[in-house]
């Protein structure tokens, strides 16, 4: 989860990247999709990406805050084919871990779990939006989503900012200019440099990778959140 103060400072760097990514020549990335629907155990069709799209756009305004939160989305897909989970479900808990933080922030995330759960989304991805912020949820990470969803949230508000500075965006970048970024404090303030690196080691994965990882699956998509270059 972003600080309002981070998403504030990427929103308007975002607007910027969008209007001229049209210069660089390059076909806009497909969005994930789900390719099925997917069932709860009992048999109950989950909801799909398309519903879940439809809840972001009628729970967050802010540009800057939906980009992240499919950030989110590519970055836990990428490591959900990486470990042969459902990665339809997956992305379900990245795309949505933030629904309630632009309207309920002193609530977050337990209105939008609650609404979530009225919904039959599955109580994996809603354990895992309450274990992104357990330390007010007191619901800790225990599964492989739950952890995974914390290592990509934070790291993707980084690697957004340091592609929104960088004349070709994501399309070339390499995770040592992520780095030379962290190490800065003044830059992206408002993201957590413990929080990226804990993020890391509940996976297993060396930062360096976790960070290559990230941008990777973000570049995927990199049209669609803008990051494109200028």
């Amino acid at each position: 989860m972003p600080s309002r103060g981070a998403c504030a400072e990427i929103a308007p760097a975002a607007s910027a990247a969008t209007a001229a990514r049209d210069a660089t020549g390059r076909a806009a990335a497909p969005a994930p999709r789900a390719r099925r629907r997917s069932t709860h155990s009992r048999g109950d069709p989950v909801p799909t990406r398309d519903d879940a799209l439809a809840l972001l756009h009628q729970w967050v305004d802010g540009e800057g805050l939906r980009n992240h939160m499919r950030s989110v989305e590519a970055a836990v897909r990428h490591y959900a084919r990486r470990a042969g989970a459902d990665e339809d479900l997956w992305g379900l808990a990245g795309l949505l871990h933030d629904l309630d933080w632009e309207k309920h922030p002193d609530e977050h995330p337990l209105v939008a779990v609650e609404a979530l759960r009225g919904l039959g989304y599955p109580e994996e991805v809603l354990h895992a939006i309450l274990a992104h912020r357990a330390d007010f949820t007191g619901v800790p990470p225990e599964t492989a989503l739950d952890r995974t969803l914390i290592a990509c949230d934070e790291i993707t508000g980084l690697v957004t900012a340091t592609a929104l500075v960088r004349p070709t965006g994501i399309a070339d970048m390499k995770p040592k200019s992520v780095k030379k970024k962290m190490k800065d404090a003044t830059f992206a303030r408002g993201v957590d440099r413990e929080e990226v690196a804990r993020g890391a080691e509940l996976i297993g994965v060396p930062l360096d990778e976790h960070i290559a990882n990230v941008i990777h699956a973000m570049r995927e998509v990199g049209e669609e959140l803008g990051l494109g270059g200028r």
